[in-house]
């Protein structure tokens, strides 16, 4: 892939309507494959398509914010100009923040003053983001929303911190570690609250399954201490698998709507080639796009009376 994959000066940018749409949009984790998922988002903030509810597990809950703020490109900048910068990712971040990825810097320097997050935009009560951590006493998906736990970008943080090579966070009192150890595609818990409108930004290939065995002898040597954390790692695999064979069927039932990588491309969870992981953010760009007429339609199928914007 040429250099210009890789062009930062190319992704869209500017301010996503206020203009909400009644829905949730939910996005599935990992880690630097979430790129994916904001190309699926700088789409539908394109097309003046902004969901009143937004939940996320790690990596979708990190980049999911931008879509909640409104900034279109932002959740692809980060990782496109910084993914190589020691404050972002590497030992120094380890060394400072006992995680790979730098939290001290994304939600401090990056998130203050080099790519500001729109706080006024994020704390707009009409619209709902909720961050997906897994609570380490339980083994159980942990579910912080914006204005009901006491900080909701200590929650992100949790929601992104990957089990055996990060230190625990402690959100309200419960210890916690990456969304994906319990639950790696929250779409239950937006039928569950209700929700018609149902959308899932995925970032494996539609085929992608994984090995219900592995990691379990890990997850138990690693956790001994911590034996429901450890026996929800080592059913994560499995878990995944039914939920993504679950998704398939609502959406040939029309109950939900989901974005899905439209070829598989070898997009490691550490992408160090910055070409590939470019490439991965256009990918999620162009699906959403095309799909964009099919989207309106299960919009307007589940909800006859919504009022959708304009194709731009």
């Amino acid at each position: 892939m040429g250099s210009k994959t890789y062009d930062i000066s190319r992704l869209p940018s500017g301010m996503a309507s206020t203009d909400l749409t009644p829905g949730c949009l939910v996005l599935e984790g990992g880690a630097l494959r979430g790129t994916y998922g904001a190309g699926v988002m700088d789409a539908l903030m394109l097309e003046g398509i902004n969901f009143s509810c937004v939940i996320g597990t790690s990596a979708g809950a990190l980049n999911g914010v931008s879509y909640v703020t409104g900034q279109i490109g932002r959740s692809a900048r980060i990782p496109l100009r910084y993914r190589h910068d020691p404050r972002y990712f590497g030992m120094r971040a380890l060394m400072r923040n006992k995680s790979p990825f730098g939290f001290d810097f994304m939600f401090g320097e990056l998130a203050g003053r080099l790519d500001p997050i729109d706080w006024e935009r994020l704390d707009d009560p009409r619209r709902r983001f909720v961050a997906v951590a897994t609570n380490c006493r339980t083994g159980q998906p942990e579910y912080f929303e914006k204005g009901v736990c006491s900080d909701i970008c200590l929650a992100m943080r949790a929601s992104g911190t990957m089990p055996y090579v990060s230190a625990m966070v402690d959100v309200d009192g419960i210890p916690c570690l990456d969304g994906g150890c319990s639950c790696k595609i929250p779409f239950q818990w937006a039928l569950d609250n209700g929700f018609e409108h149902v959308v899932v930004a995925r970032t494996r290939h539609g085929s992608f399954r994984r090995d219900p065995r592995r990691g379990r002898f890990l997850a138990r040597l690693a956790y001994r201490n911590w034996p429901a954390l450890a026996e929800s790692l080592g059913r994560s695999n499995a878990d995944y698998n039914r939920q993504c064979d679950t998704l398939d069927a609502l959406a040939r039932e029309g109950r939900i709507f989901q974005f899905v990588p439209s070829r598989p491309m070898d997009i490691g969870r550490m992408e160090a080639d910055m070409d590939k992981l470019a490439a991965w953010y256009w990918l999620g760009l162009e699906d959403a796009r095309a799909s964009m007429p099919a989207l309106r339609a299960y919009l307007a199928q589940r909800s006859p009376g919504i009022s959708l914007p304009e194709q731009p």
